[in-house]
Order: structure tokens, then C-alpha cells, then sequence
């Protein structure tokens, strides 16, 4: 269903953010905003920020952003269409209503929920009554406990053809069939000459079963796994006006939660093995549903977290679906967007492991997943042998067809130069001397022992990179950076990439830049009277003295006698702002380009967000200049 920008804007206007977020989120007023600990990330010093006027949230410590229908989206969980009637409702406006098509899929969905809470209140009837008594045998030897049972509803179709469609006689046998409860052996068709038709019968028989819910908690299918001998072992409801298997992920509602405070969701290959690592603690655990993943389930996870980790056995099996669940992510791999791997060790599945070693096993080889560039390289060179210049030459061609298939160019570029250096470097054809730009230098900087010396990244060549004119940043903002940092040296190491990142035009500066981010890995403890030294040695105290004296902007990191905690705050707000504007610059292009080709509501909200941000991020820097006391 297509709604109208209008409608959209009309909604947000009508939405108090900060009231919509203080219901789960403890917000304090910081002048004409409202500020919190962000709820997307731990942090003890709140960097989140609402912002009512125009309508949107943003955190300066993990960038989270957006607007009301975002919010609901992305902490509470819901579906887009969830979260607009939702907020609709609250507002008191209507929805427009859908084609009649859609709205009559619409009523027949409503009508199904019914239909399946009483079925699942059935299932869990069944499972503690006397013909539960197998069923129940199976959980104790599992190891499941009660309360597992009862938080992921667990039940038992008893071995009947028709005990579920006696039961639930009351909603009739056509919407029984159209909720994927019974199965309909003529499809309406009649059965001969005699034209008798057959009677449907229960699908379910004999079986564990597990309820899949939505997002919302909803019972929406049913997955049930065999007791006795037969096959299939695992079955599933089929397609449904409320199911779609290749949308749905096993355990989505109660993951969800838990992944925004563990900040990761881990992908595994079925129900039980969800419930193994629930009973054990990891709860941010989801499963598709007996299909490799499929483009739609690996979206829903991007939404979740940026870097999902796929969990799969080490079988052919297991290793065969991360090959398909990677073929099907790279044409939507983006910047910061990506999947990490865990490969169990002799084809134990997790409950193997965790009856093995408990939570600290699995726990073990989470906190060190495998990137989605070093899964496909180990893949590749494992594939066959390359003992021949024609089989070397296949592999170089298998991982140029892997980097070609990623849709984002400044992506692509990065997994061509990753591939070609381990190519290189496997084959003995070259060395990797020459430092690379990846995201996440920050945490090469912090690692860098004192003594080192410091060398600056190479900045990324890409057409977006190009496309920013202007970016060199004015010369009294640079001034009174560099006389915060002269103040404040210890923001140095926290802030090296960012730093490393401003785009200064006055050469004086960024010599002195290089000192000091050579002196914060090359001194430990770095002192002003260390510091002091060092510029001297170097010929910089005259240029230090001068900067001591910047007055022109009232930042409270150039001024003597401001609060220390308050000036070095700003310090690193200043910093954080001017850098990540050249990002928004581009990533703002690019949207304008997108919006100009394909006008959709998509690519609407995305470039006004983007413009947002970049107005925020101005007038943020721009309030902190002029000494306002009321961004905190």
C-alpha cells in the first residue's frame, strides 16, 4: 500500500516525539530539546537527542537517526504499515484505505488471528492433557524447561485427523483450511463420478508444536516436529494470508528486544537451536524457516543490526547456506552494512555445544565472528586446488565475480582492493606496505602501542568522495579546534580518526595535527607539560601560543576558564560534527541523484533525513560556536 508523502508529513506533524519516546525512554528537557541516554547503544553520558520542532532524534554517539514512524520501526520493532496505523491512531487521523483487493486480504487477515490463538490454546491444552505424555518426555530429555515451554508456547497435536477441526468447529472449515490448520485433499475439486467430496483433515498430527509469531507477538503459523518415526521431521504451515515464509523469522518478537541491548542478532538454523540458546542466556536469536535465507529475511535482519552474525553448522549442509546467504547479500551490501559468520566446530549444532561447554562455548566464538570478506576468501581458496596458473587464475575470477555483484560502488571498490591484495600477498606477487582507508581505523589507532609513529590513513578515491566540493573547514573553526586540543590533549587518542579525517586547507595546522597524533601514540600519558615540550622541539610552541589566544568563535574548549568537563564535551561534539559532515554531504548527493531517477516515497524520506541531519549538524556546531548554553 502507497501512502501519500502528505499523509506522511501530515502524521509526523501530529506526533510529539519527545511524548512518543518518554514512554519507554526517561528524557530530561536541554533547552529547546529534549536529551536521554541513547536507547540504541549503552552509554552512561546521554548523546541522544529530540528535537520536536522538527521532528526527529539523533545520537551523536552511534548515529542513530529518524523520525517517528523510524522510532517505532526500529526500537519497538514493528512493520512500516504496524507503525503508521499505530501513530495514526494515537493522532486521530485515518489511514487511507487501501484498494479493495488489499483491504479485503486485509479483513480475511484480521479474521485468521482468531482462528490461530485458539489453535495455539489448544496445542498447549493438548500438550498437558494425558496424550500430551510423549510430548512432554521429549521436552524433559531435551532439557527444556518448563519456563522455556511456556515463554515459546509450546503444544502437541495429538495423532488424530480430525480432533483440531472438531475443536475449533466454530470459525468452519473454509477459514480452518485458509489459516493452513487442515488440509483440503480436493482443493474443491469432486472426487469422481459420485462428485463426493472428500473431507479435509488436521495437517498437524503426532507432532511438537512450536507457534511462529509476528513481530507483535502474533501466532500467525505453526512449525511441528515429529515424535515418532516418519517424515517430514520438521514441518511447516504453508503460505497463509498471514504467513509468508520467505518474510518471517522464527522468534522475531522476542529477539528483537534483546538485540537492541546486546547489540547483535545471531542467525541460526532452526527452532531448537533458537531455544537452546535462549534457555542459555542469548536471547537475540532468530531462525528462518527450513529455506536458506532469502533477500527479504536478510533486509528484516539489516534493520535489526548492521552486522548480523550467521551462525550455521559446519556440515556441507551449514556451509552450503552461508554460501547462498551471501550470494544473495552482496547486491545489497552498503557502508557499514554487512555479515559476519560462526562456523561450529565438528558439526555440533549450538545445543551440541552449549550441553558441551554451556554459554561460555558458543559465547566464546561470538565475541570473535568471521567477516563476510574472510568467509569468502577462506571459501574460495578451499574450493578446489591452485596448484596451476589456470586454476589460480579461476580463483582470482571467482572473487572479481563476488566483489562485481556488491551494488554499492564505494563497496565494491573496497572488496576488489581486498581481494587483490590477499591474492597478492597468498601468492607471493606483493606486499601489503601500503595502508588502506577502512572504516574502523579507530580501533588500529587504539591498539597502536606508545613508540609507534603515527602515519595518516589514505583517504578513499570514489566518485562520491570526488563529488564533495568544498569541504576544507573554515579556518577559525580549525583555529579553535586545534586550541581545544592544546587544552585538552587527552581527547586525542579517542578521537584520532576523526581528527585524521578534517579536511584542513592552512598547512601550518596540519603539521601540527601530525605532531600531535604522532605525540598521543608515541607518549604515554600525554600531559600539557609533555605536550609543551614536544611543540617546542618542533618549532610549533609560537604557533601553539598564537592559537592559545583564538577568541573569535565562544567555544567553551577556547576559553580558560569554562567548566572542564563542559569544554572537553564540546570539544569532542566539535569534532564529531565537522567530520561526519563531508559523510552527510555525500551520502545527501547521492540520495538527490537516487530521488531525481526514481521519485518514490523511499528515496523522498531518505534525502529529506539526510538534509535534516546536515541542518542539525550546522546548527549544532554552530550553537556550540556561539557559546549556547543550551546544547549540553
Amino acid at each position: 500500500m502507497a501512502l501519500s508523502p502528505q499523509f506522511l508529513d501530515e502524521l509526523r506533524a501530529r506526533t510529539l516525539l519527545s511524548g512518543l519516546i518518554g514512554k519507554t525512554v526517561k528524557i530530561q528537557r536541554a533547552g529547546r530539546e529534549f536529551k536521554a541516554c541513547c536507547p540504541f547503544h549503552n552509554e552512561k553520558t546521554p548523546s541522544f537527542y529530540i528535537n520536536d520542532e522538527k521532528g526527529f532524534y539523533h545520537c551523536f554517539g552511534c548515529s542513530a537517526h529518524g523520525d517517528a514512524i523510524r522510532w517505532m520501526t526500529d526500537h519497538r520493532g514493528l512493520p512500516f504499515m504496524d507503525a503508521v496505523k499505530e501513530l495514526a491512531q494515537s493522532a486521530g487521523l485515518d489511514v487511507p484505505a487501501p484498494d479493495p483487493q488489499a483491504q479485503a486480504r486485509a479483513d480475511r487477515a484480521s479474521g485468521l488471528h482468531g482462528v490461530m490463538e485458539a489453535a495455539q490454546a489448544w496445542f498447549v491444552e493438548q500438550l498437558h492433557g494425558i496424550e500430551g505424555a510423549e510430548a512432554r518426555a521429549y521436552l524433559k530429555k531435551r532439557g527444556i524447561s518448563d519456563k522455556t515451554a511456556r515463554t515459546f508456547g509450546f503444544g502437541f497435536a495429538p495423532d488424530s485427523r480430525g480432533k483440531l477441526k472438531d475443536a475449533l468447529r466454530e470459525f468452519g472449515t473454509d477459514q480452518l483450511i485458509e489459516a493452513g490448520l487442515l488440509i483440503d485433499p480436493d482443493a474443491g475439486e469432486t472426487d469422481g463420478a459420485n462428485s463426493r467430496k472428500r473431507e479435509p483433515y488436521d495437517r498437524f498430527r503426532g507432532r511438537l508444536m512450536l507457534p511462529i509469531r509476528d513481530q507483535r507477538g502474533r501466532t500467525i503459523a505453526f512449525g511441528g516436529r515429529i515424535l515418532g518415526a516418519g517424515e517430514p521431521k520438521y514441518l511447516n504451515s504453508p503460505d497463509t494470508p498471514l504467513f509468508d515464509k520467505g518474510r518471517t523469522l522464527y522468534n522475531i518478537d522476542l529477539a528483537a528486544p534483546a538485540v537492541r541491548k546486546a547489540r547483535r542478532v545471531v542467525v541460526v538454523e532452526g527452532y531448537m537451536d533458537v531455544i537452546a540458546l535462549a534457555q542459555a542466556g542469548i536471547e537475540e536469536a532468530v531462525a528462518p524457516l527450513g529455506t536458506a535465507l532469502t533477500e527479504m529475511q536478510i533486509e528484516r535482519l539489516w534493520r535489526m543490526t548492521e552486522t548480523p552474525i550467521l551462525c550455521f553448522d559446519g556440515d556441507n549442509a551449514g556451509q552450503k547456506a552461508s554460501v547462498r546467504a551471501i550470494e544473495r547479500a552482496l547486491p545489497h551490501l552498503q557502508p557499514g552494512r554487512s555479515l559476519r559468520f560462526l562456523t561450529l566446530p565438528g558439526g555440533q549444532d549450538p545445543d551440541d555445544l552449549i550441553r558441551a561447554g554451556g554459554r561460555q562455548a558458543i559465547e566464546a566464538l561470538l565475541e570473535q565472528p568471521e567477516p563476510l570478506s574472510e568467509r569468502i576468501w577462506r571459501h574460495e581458496l578451499e574450493a578446489e586446488p591452485l596448484d596451476t596458473p589456470e586454476a589460480r587464475a579461476g580463483l582470482r575470477q571467482r572473487l572479481n565475480a563476488h566483489a562485481k555483484a556488491i551494488g554499492d560502488a564505494d563497496v565494491r571498490d573496497q572488496y576488489f582492493n581486498e581481494f587483490r591484495e590477499r591474492f597478492a600477498t597468498h601468492f607471493g606477487q606483493g606486499r601489503r606496505d601500503q595502508p588502506t582507508y577502512r572504516s574502523d581505523f579507530r580501533q588500529d589507532f587504539r591498539a597502536r602501542r606508545p613508540g609507534g609513529r603515527w602515519q595518516p590513513p589514505e583517504r578513499p578515491v570514489s566518485g562520491t568522495a570526488r563529488a564533495i566540493s568544498g569541504g576544507d573547514i573554515d579556518i577559525r573553526m580549525a583555529r579553535a579546534i586545534f586550541a581545544g586540543l592544546l587544552r585538552h590533549p587527552g581527547l586525542l587518542v579517542d578521537h584520532a580518526e576523526m581528527i585524521s579525517g578534517l579536511r584542513i586547507s592552512d598547512p601550518a595546522l596540519d603539521g601540527l595535527r601530525r605532531l600531535l597524533l604522532d605525540a598521543c601514540f608515541s607518549v604515554r600519558d600525554l600531559d600539557l607539560d609533555r605536550l609543551h615540550t614536544i611543540l617546542a622541539d618542533a618549532g610549533l610552541d609560537a604557533l601553539a601560543r598564537e592559537l592559545e589566544k583564538t577568541n573569535g568563535l565562544a567555544f567553551s574548549f577556547t576559553r580558560s576558564n569554562a567548566d572542564k568537563e563542559t569544554a572537553r564535551r564540546d570539544l569532542a561534539m566539535a569534532i564529531e560534527v565537522l567530520a561526519m559532515r563531508p559523510e552527510l554531504d555525500a551520502a545527501l548527493a547521492a540520495a538527490t541523484a537516487r530521488l531525481e531517477t526514481e521519485p518514490d516515497e523511499k528515496n523522498f524520506d531518505e534525502q529529506r533525513r539526510l538534509r535534516e541531519a546536515r541542518e542539525e549538524a550546522d546548527r549544532r556546531l554552530a550553537a556550540l560556536a556561539q557559546g549556547d548554553d543550551e546544547i549540553v
